[in-house]
């Protein structure tokens, strides 16, 4: 009997002591990096909302291609399981500027005024990357942008569908030009394109506000190339992480660097408007985990 509790003993210090090593590590780093602490009150957050898990169909972003010809993307059923907690607005000027105060965040270009009910614009990927790195070293969260599977999930049928409905084993070219002609040219400028207050494009099903309006979304997700096989499977895909999914009424691939989508940029289509962001939140310990880890390797 004694035997078989030293056996328990072991087995249970084998795995204790590791978790125990790791806790130590990550309230170490946590206090190196000054991850978890609450937000200062100086520190705006943004208005966070949470999506509970449902199913949907979308088309994933990217260059699609089939037997040498650019095609839709294929339509994919997503299940998400866990709920995502996601910024309701874009994020502000106001929340933006607070982090080029402390000097953590480039300026914004764009001459909108400092308010809590505008939203940031002129804002590139990068300087995107690090309004999120900062919230997340002065708050008890971790913040990134989200996916553009994200976006789809949360904005619900205020997502866009971008295909262009062309038999996709046509062998005939012509016919995807002529469709992605006349879907440029319905595509018409916008009235007022100057960024609107907070609320003024509405929401979506899910609470997801201003979505789809005259502000482009940045995400995490790359831009791609597929080609498609038998079946509308994968055969081949090749990222190019310098140039991000922009989001918003139709999808655009921007290089990281740009903050004024008109000026080109590898946009392909009608340039958006304008592009900002709004932001993911993660409460999870093993986030936070490794978010320190990142700040410690950087």
């Amino acid at each position: 009997m004694s035997a078989i509790r030293h056996a328990h003993f072991v087995s249970g210090a084998s795995v204790a002591l590791p978790a125990l090593l790791m806790m130590a590590v990550a309230g170490g780093l946590g206090l190196q990096t000054g991850l978890f602490r609450a937000a200062p009150a100086d520190i705006p957050l943004p208005v966070t909302i949470r999506i509970e898990p449902h199913d949907f169909t979308y088309r994933p972003a990217g260059e699609f291609y089939k037997n040498d010809f650019a095609v839709d993307a294929p339509k994919v059923e997503v299940r998400r399981t866990r709920p995502l907690d996601i910024t309701k607005y874009q994020v502000t000027t106001a929340e933006y500027d607070a982090c080029v105060a402390q000097g953590a965040c480039p300026a914004r270009e764009a001459t909108t005024p400092s308010s809590f009910d505008l939203p940031a614009t002129s804002i590139n990927h990068d300087d995107a990357t690090a309004y999120a790195r900062w919230l997340s070293t002065r708050t008890d969260a971790v913040w990134t942008l989200p996916s553009d599977e994200d976006l789809a999930f949360a904005a619900g049928s205020k997502f866009p569908d971008d295909a262009l409905g062309v038999d996709p084993d046509s062998k005939n070219p012509a016919l995807r030009w002529l469709a992605d002609y006349q879907r440029e040219a319905s595509r018409k400028a916008s009235r007022d394109p100057a960024p609107q207050p907070l609320g003024h494009f509405g929401e979506s099903e899910y609470g997801l506000a201003d979505f789809a309006g005259n502000v482009w979304e940045w995400t995490s997700t790359c831009n791609r190339k597929v080609t498609l096989g038998e079946g509308a499977k994968a055969a081949y895909a090749s990222e190019s992480c310098g140039i991000y999914i922009a989001s918003g009424k139709h999808r655009s691939p921007l290089s990281a660097f740009i903050r004024d989508p008109k000026s080109g940029g590898c946009s392909v289509g009608t340039p958006p408007d304008n592009v900002g962001f709004r932001l993911v939140r993660d409460d999870s310990w093993y986030a936070r985990l490794v978010f320190a880890f990142r700040q410690a390797a950087s």
